[in-house]
């Protein structure tokens, strides 16, 4: 009797328990439904790579169809491959070798504190100029000596970043990007002739750099007002942002100077892509055919001049507000914008077609520098430091910075150009 009273009674109701049924239909429909979602979520998505597919295919054919069509498809692929050939032999090596020279420059003054003293001589500028704490400075010396991303190494240091609110910190992208490569851009102007025009572009960068960190937080602020607060409330100190190494003076030296030439390597082969890439596009946009009779031969440098006829029918604002005497000059600014290096590769064809004076090249070092390839590095700059959501806005200041950039140094030359007549 005991054993048959333990037992479970199996009667219609307990095998039929109605929400028993209820809760394993519903888990059949919704099985069901999450299949049909993900069918339906999988055919959207190859669907809309098919689209994305034949689109860029559409794009790819037309404008190569199109260069074809102009120049022939045999000469437009030897234009193709030998304007990239030339730019690798010509400038891209020479620009590696001033990398390599000014990395090895730019350690040596790291080492041995000269940075710290162009720091402290420029710290009292910063809140003034910038809005930003004083050790700011030390950002703008230091992707001035090397590249953007140097700025987010001491972004992401708690003994740097303690001295800025949260709204500071993210314009530091602008700020410091607005000197990338700065040392690198000058010192190739310098080399070419053209010094004074750098140094009058040097000084419109900065003013490009005070508008688009300004206006970045601005845009921050006003979208975000609980960024106005402090990034971090830990200790620490100043004194342990340290970039001296260990040994004897002449151990150092060495270390610096062979440590800098390799950094100098990484960047002179880093740009490399964009100049043979967006370089030789660029080119064969902008300048015509080489033949006397307007015939293309094949050579490097030739191509359907778009770029060149489009900014011709413009050029009286680019000629008011940059100075460009030629329409072809606008192709260094629109270069500037995915890679600087890219961009003053276009120089020595300028520069062999005589188009270009110290006011473009005031120009190109002051938007060069400003812009440097700013559309690749905010994403990846604001993203490692946890504001993605800010990309937007610091890639809409940063546009109108290297704008207002490029116009200043126009007409800060044209100042100088009247005073010293």
């Amino acid at each position: 009797m005991e054993e048959s009273n333990n037992k479970p009674r199996h009667n219609l109701l307990s095998v039929l328990n109605p929400f028993e049924v209820f809760r394993h239909h519903e888990t059949a429909n919704t099985k069901q439904d999450s299949s049909k979602k993900n069918k339906t979520s999988r055919f959207k998505f190859t669907t809309l790579r098919s689209f994305e597919a034949l689109i860029f295919l559409l794009c790819f054919f037309a404008f190569f169809g199109f260069l074809a069509y102009k120049m022939t498809l045999p000469k437009m692929l030897n234009t193709f491959m030998q304007t990239a050939y030339q730019l690798l032999l010509e400038t891209v090596f020479y620009i590696m070798a001033i990398c390599v020279l000014m990395g090895a420059i730019s350690k040596l003054l790291t080492e041995f504190g000269v940075v710290r003293l162009m720091e402290n001589i420029l710290r009292p500028l910063m809140k003034p100029l910038y809005n930003l704490p004083g050790v700011a400075a030390l950002g703008a010396v230091m992707t001035f000596l090397s590249d953007n991303p140097a700025i987010i190494s001491l972004a992401k240091d708690n003994n740097f970043a303690r001295y800025f609110k949260k709204y500071q910190l993210v314009s530091l992208t602008n700020f410091g990007t607005a000197f990338g490569m700065g040392l690198v851009v000058i010192a190739f102007m310098t080399g070419k002739g053209y010094g004074s025009g750098a140094l009058v572009g040097l000084l419109g960068a900065v003013i490009g750099s005070i508008v688009s960190t300004r206006l970045m937080q601005h845009f921050t602020l006003k979208s975000y007002p609980e960024m106005d607060s402090p990034v971090t409330e830990d200790e620490g100190t100043e004194q342990n942002i340290s970039f001296k190494s260990e040994g004897s003076v002449f151990q150092r030296f060495l270390n610096a100077m062979l440590d800098g030439g390799k950094s100098g390597v990484g960047i002179g082969v880093a740009i490399i892509p964009g100049v043979l890439c967006i370089s030789t596009i660029v080119m064969m946009l902008t300048f015509g055919p080489a033949g006397e009779n307007g015939e293309y031969l094949g050579k490097a440098y030739e191509g359907v001049p778009i770029i060149t006829w489009l900014a011709d029918k413009v050029n009286f604002v680019f000629y008011w507000l940059f100075g460009f005497e030629n329409g072809a000059l606008v192709g260094f600014p629109i270069t500037a914008l995915g890679a600087v290096g890219a961009a003053i590769g276009l120089v020595p064809t300028f520069d062999a077609a005589g188009i270009i004076n110290n006011n473009a090249i005031a120009v190109f070092t002051a938007m060069g520098m400003c812009w440097s390839g700013y559309l690749s590095t905010h994403t990846a700059m604001l993203d490692s430091l946890g504001y993605r959501k800010l990309i937007g806005k610091a890639i809409g200041a940063h546009t109108i910075g290297g704008l207002c950039a490029g116009i200043a140094a126009h007409w800060i030359w044209v100042l100088l150009s009247l005073i010293f007549a």
